[in-house]
């Protein structure tokens, strides 16, 4: 087998562009925190042959798509048995890694989000994410408060990970090309262990915020009441966009005294 065809039922778009792969592989930085890198939908590995020559961490591949999998165990067998035949939003991470791990990979546009809800529930660890995702997912990600993008992913994320946008790719990079531009985003784990607020909580203040996210917070949080003496403070008078991760755990904590 000499090519893989790529199915759009589960999103793939492969890479053919070198450098842009090995670009990709260098952007894991903090090699320091974790031994080994999960790697999330390599298809034919065009990023895969560029983390394995990266001698400081050991490369695992999760690959759903039967015929990805034969293609990489018969071009890539110094993998072995670190090649998890499966889905990765199904897996028990803790089945494969007791230790902290990295995550990478040239991320399936239809479920980018859902990987990193999941990388989310396992933050403490995956101290580094490096990813691409369609543009507009990787903006909304990194933007800082007050944007018309930043929304839910942006504030549960930037939480608990430092973002930074790394560069932006050309559709014309991949089989077959997607209709969108694509970027490169990074995402490292900060200091932050508790949020000081109630933290199921935090997650739902930002969600139903952002669900109504053309209204005040007054108005999305009807269903959330507060005490009188905090009915009037400003943050009631403004839009989910305009507050920082910082001001929606105070905004939580308002609603927890409720």
């Amino acid at each position: 087998m000499t090519f893989v065809s790529p199915k759009k039922h589960l999103g793939q778009h492969f890479l053919r562009d070198e450098n842009i792969a090995r670009k990709i592989a260098d952007s894991l930085q903090h090699t320091q925190l974790y031994k080994k890198v999960l790697e999330v939908g390599p298809g034919m590995g065009m990023l895969t042959k560029y983390l394995l020559q990266r001698e400081e961490f050991e490369t695992w591949v999760a690959e759903v798509d039967a015929e990805s999998v034969t293609y990489l165990r018969s071009h890539y067998p110094q993998l072995e048995e670190r090649i998890i035949a499966g889905d990765f939003l199904r897996l028990d991470l803790s089945d494969h890694f007791k230790a902290p791990f990295a995550l990478i990979g040239n991320f399936p546009y239809n479920i980018s989000s859902q990987i990193l809800f999941k990388a989310l529930e396992h933050r403490d660890q995956i101290p580094e994410i490096v990813g691409m995702f369609q543009k507009e997912v990787a903006e909304r990600v990194a933007e800082p408060p007050g944007s018309k993008t930043y929304g839910i992913l942006s504030v549960l994320l930037q939480a608990f990970y430092d973002i930074e946008y790394l560069f932006t790719v050309s559709e014309h990079v991949f089989i077959p090309p997607p209709k969108v531009k694509s970027a490169v985003i990074r995402l490292r784990r900060n200091a932050t262990k508790e949020l000081g607020c109630d933290e199921k909580l935090f997650f739902q203040v930002v969600k139903t915020a952002f669900n109504q996210r053309r209204k005040t917070i007054r108005n999305s949080l009807r269903s959330m009441p507060v005490k009188p003496e905090f009915a009037q403070h400003i943050f009631f008078t403004k839009r989910p966009e305009q507050l920082s991760v910082k001001e929606f755990v105070e905004l939580t904590n308002m609603i927890a005294t409720g």
